[in-house]
C-alpha cells in the first residue's frame, strides 16, 4: 500500500499515537522510568519525527525529493543533534543510513547508491537536485504503533536505477525504546530482498558500512571524541577493519558528557567495522560476504540487525558494555 487512507492519514498527522501502555520489550533493560514514546508526521515534507518524553529523538526523512532514505537529527539526551547530514568533502554522506553497491542481472555498471546524490541534476550553486538516475525510496509505512516506552515502526522501501526500474525490495524495522532520563535504543533490522532477478554486490572493503552513522563534527575524535570497542581497543587505528562486538563513540560537548554505542546483534559470524575519526562509524557484512563480491540469487534475502544505544556519560559511565549484554539477553519482539 503506498497511501494509507484518508482516515489513516488523518491519525497520523495527529501529534502522538500513544495506543495505551504496552509490554516491556526489553526485559531487565530499562532501570529507570520510562518516558513515552511517541510519533508525528509532517507527510508534505516526508519527515516522521519519533518523540521520547514529548522531545524530538529521532526523524526519519523519506521524502520524493531525496537520493536515500536517512534519519536526521538524532539527538543526545540533553538535546543536541549528535549528526551531520551533509558535510564536505563527503556530500554524500546521509547521517545515518545504508546503502551499498550492486549490479543487477543483465546490468551494464554498478549502481552506487552510496553515491546515488551525484546521479542528479546539479545546479549553478553546486547542490545536486532530483530527479535521481539511482534512488532509495520509501514506498510506505507497513507498521506504526507507539505504547508507552515502545514504539514499532516498519517500512517497505526500494531501491532504483535509471530513473525507476526497481533492483531490490527492501523491508525495514525499527523499534524505539525509551530508556528514561532522555536514553533511548533503537532496535533496527532491514532486509533486502532480489525480488527482480540476482543481484551482484560489489562493495569494497573500504567504502561502506551496515549502517553508516556520520557524527557532527563536536562529538567526533577531531574534537577529542574517544572511539572504543568491546575489546578495549580505542582509536581508528586500533578499531578500523577489526572485528567487534560493539562500538562506542563518546565525547563532551559543552561540559556534557554523552555518546552513542552500535550494537552488532550476535549471528554467529564475525563482523569487522569502519571507524574514523572524523567521525563515521558502522559495523559491517559478516566477513564471507564483506568486500568481496557475491550474488543474492532472485527471491533470496538477507538481512541484518543492531542495536543503537544514546546515552548519557562515557563509555564507562554509560555502561554500555552492561547493556550490550542486556540488549542482547533481553530482547523479544513480537513478530509480524
Amino acid at each position: 500500500m503506498d497511501r494509507l487512507t484518508a482516515r489513516g492519514r488523518s491519525l497520523l498527522r495527529a501529534i502522538w499515537l500513544f495506543l495505551g501502555l504496552g509490554a516491556l520489550v526489553l526485559a531487565g533493560f530499562t532501570e529507570k522510568p520510562q518516558e513515552e514514546v511517541g510519533l508525528a508526521f509532517d507527510e508534505p515534507a516526508g519527515r516522521m519525527t519519533v518523540l521520547v518524553g514529548g522531545r524530538e529523538a529521532l526523524v526519519y526523512n523519506y521524502g520524493d525529493d531525496l537520493d536515500l532514505v536517512h534519519y536526521w537529527p538524532m539527538r543526545s539526551p540533553s538535546g543536541k543533534n549528535m549528526l551531520v547530514r551533509k558535510t564536505e568533502p563527503y556530500p554524500h554522506h546521509r547521517s545515518f543510513w545504508f546503502a551499498d553497491t550492486v549490479r543487477p542481472e543483465g546490468g551494464e555498471r554498478d549502481v552506487s547508491f552510496y553515491n546515488a546524490l551525484y546521479g542528479g541534476t546539479k545546479t549553478e550553486a553546486g547542490e545536486y537536485v532530483p530527479p535521481f538516475r539511482d534512488r532509495i525510496r520509501h514506498r510506505s509505512f507497513r507498521r506504526l504503533d507507539a505504547r508507552g516506552g515502545r514504539a514499532d515502526i516498519e517500512a517497505q522501501l526500494v531501491w532504483e536505477m535509471d530513473g525507476g526500474r526497481p533492483v531490490l525490495d527492501e523491508r525495514r524495522r525499527l523499534v524505539v525504546h525509551s530508556m528514561g532520563e532522555g536514553e533511548y535504543l533503537l532496535d533496527l533490522t532491514w532486509t533486502l530482498t532480489a525480488a527482480y532477478g540476482d543481484v551482484l554486490f560489489t562493495s569494497d572493503d573500504v567504502h561502506y558500512a551496515w549502517p553508516y552513522l556520520r557524527l557532527a563534527t563536536a562529538f567526533s575524535g577531531e574534537k577529542g571524541g574517544r572511539i572504543t570497542s568491546d575489546t578495549g581497543a580505542a582509536g581508528q587505528e586500533a578499531t578500523n577493519m577489526k572485528p567487534a562486538l560493539w562500538i562506542d563513540y563518546s565525547n563532551t560537548v559543552e561540559g556534557i558528557p554523552e555518546g552513542m554505542a552500535v550494537f552488532q546483534w550476535p549471528d554467529g559470524r564475525e563482523h569487522r567495522w569502519l571507524t574514523r575519526e572524523y567521525g563515521t562509524f558502522g559495523p559491517r557484512r559478516p566477513d564471507d560476504r564483506s568486500g568481496k563480491p557475491f550474488t543474492l540469487k532472485k527471491g533470496e534475502s538477507i538481512t541484518q540487525r543492531v542495536g543503537v544505544l544514546v546515552h548519557k556519560g562515557d563509555v564507562a559511565s554509560g555502561r554500555v558494555r552492561e547493556r550490550y549484554e542486556k540488549y542482547v539477553k533481553g530482547v523479544s519482539r513480537d513478530e509480524p
